[in-house]
């Protein structure tokens, strides 16, 4: 089910009027409603997943109790090996399986060895890695006594699997989601007028902004071998904004969306455009997956602790794998061996945060350099994310310094395309309101109420106006 489509636009408001009508049964009423909700919600995708995501719920639910309960090291490391083993088993049988098999044979066939090794025609169930990632670190945060687990088996079905955030995240901690399933919910108006205004945003840069820059950004992206240098950077561009009011879009929805059963949502986007560095933009893009690397991947490896090599070699590993997460592919692995490169000289300058404060204005000036620069780089690198193939990202990259720098097409691309006065619009209110929790915040702006509604109806008539077939968001296929 799509947050941008009607279905969506009818369950939504259906379980919001049961959820509240129930709400004086008490807290294990209203978990009851969002279990069967979230289930349904993604049972419209693939009924016969609902079965893994129970499955990997009831394994990390008992582990936890076990963890609890048993003091002997070895065994305590037992039931972790359990919890991981089934988690990371089904997400690389689902995800990956046809990928290693296919990267086996090409590896001996560079040795002259040809094999044929069969394949399974396999589905990958929408969100997989999303809660996957959320169910592990609830067993590793349990393993290292960092929360106590919950003997509570319906708040814990609900933090795995609340519908606003299941498919495409944020990846919440149970230190965060867990306890406010375990305690009454009251009616907030001032919090779910707020949910829908920052659902409202959400909406409008997924389908008026996302999806009018995949028209242009696909289009290029298919004949690429046709265009000017000067259109393929625009294709590169299209996608970077694309991908961007996409997932930033989705969150938006997902945060929004929990606010109206007043459930709190980690932030997962912080104007990651605005970057004055890689190392910036990473603490700004997709939050939730690079705090989960941080803390289960790079400290444990070391993290800062050690010569520069060996911050090197973490955070290259790091990068593969955050890379490897997002698909399976070498396109994905080479973009996140792209960014690791590109951190590598925040390592050796010791410089790796650059925050946007007012200061004098040659200050503002090198930090305004500094977002362009940053911004041109993650944006290049996103074509080795939009590509079908290594080929494919390398054949693109050499024909925008190859081809023929600007034609007719390019200019066309670049002045014709109307969206491109929104996306302007868009990235500048998110300057101007880059210190509030989203766009449509206005708690701390003074501003008349007749512009406030302005706004909204502006941004309803655009997304009326605008909108075309709903497209699924990008993310649902990682």
């Amino acid at each position: 089910m799509l947050f941008n489509s009607l279905e969506f636009a009818i369950f939504l408001p259906l379980v919001y009027t049961l959820y509240w009508l129930i709400s004086k049964r008490g807290h294990q009423a209203q978990n009851l409603v969002l279990l069967l909700a979230s289930y349904f919600f993604y049972a419209w995708w693939d009924w016969r997943f609902l079965g893994l995501i129970l499955a990997s719920s009831l394994i990390d639910y008992q582990v936890g109790l076990q963890l609890a309960k048993t003091k002997a090291p070895q065994q305590r490391k037992w039931w972790l090996y359990l919890s991981l083993s089934t988690n990371l088993g089904l997400l690389v049988f689902f995800k990956y399986f046809n990928f290693f098999i296919d990267s086996f044979a090409q590896a001996f066939s560079l040795l002259g060895v040809s094999l044929q090794p069969s394949q399974l025609t396999l589905i990958l169930p929408v969100g997989i890695s999303f809660y996957t990632f959320q169910t592990l670190s609830y067993t590793l945060d349990v393993y290292r006594h960092k929360i106590k687990p919950t003997n509570n088996l319906l708040s814990f079905l609900c933090f795995v699997s609340f519908f606003p955030q299941l498919v495409a995240g944020p990846i919440e901690r149970a230190s965060h989601l867990l306890p406010q399933f375990h305690q009454n919910r009251v009616f907030n108006y001032a919090q779910t007028i707020d949910g829908l205004r920052q659902i409202l945003w959400g909406i409008f840069k997924k389908i008026v902004i996302a999806d009018s820059c995949a028209n242009y950004a696909n289009d290029i992206f298919a004949h690429s071998s046709h265009y000017a240098g000067s259109t393929l950077l625009l294709g590169a561009f299209f996608f970077a904004i694309q991908i961007y009011g996409d997932f930033s879009g989705y969150s938006d929805i997902a945060i929004g969306t929990a606010k109206l059963f007043s459930i709190r949502l980690s932030q997962n986007f912080a104007n990651p455009y605005f970057a004055t560095n890689i190392a910036d933009f990473w603490r700004r893009w997709h939050i939730s997956l690079t705090q989960w690397f941080r803390d289960y991947v790079y400290i444990p490896l070391g993290g800062n602790r050690g010569t520069s090599w060996q911050r090197i070699a973490n955070i290259l590993i790091v990068f593969l794998l955050s890379g490897l997460w997002h698909g399976a592919n070498w396109t994905f692995i080479a973009w996140g061996a792209l960014h690791a490169l590109l951190f590598l000289p925040l390592i050796f300058w010791r410089y790796g945060q650059s925050p946007l404060v007012k200061q004098s204005k040659s200050t503002m000036l090198w930090q305004g350099l500094q977002i362009i620069f940053t911004f041109s780089l993650t944006t290049l690198a996103w074509i080795f994310f939009r590509a079908e193939d290594i080929s494919q990202a390398l054949n693109y990259y050499q024909g925008i310094v190859t081809h023929e720098f600007m034609t007719k097409t390019s200019l066309v691309h670049l002045t014709h395309n109307s969206r491109n006065i929104l996306i302007v619009i868009v990235f500048a209110v998110e300057w101007w309101q880059r210190k509030q929790a989203h766009a449509l915040d206005f708690s701390q702006t003074r501003l008349p109420w007749y512009f406030r509604w302005g706004i909204y109806y502006g941004l309803i008539l655009a997304i009326a106006v605008l909108r075309s077939s709903a497209k699924t968001f990008i993310y649902f296929q990682f």
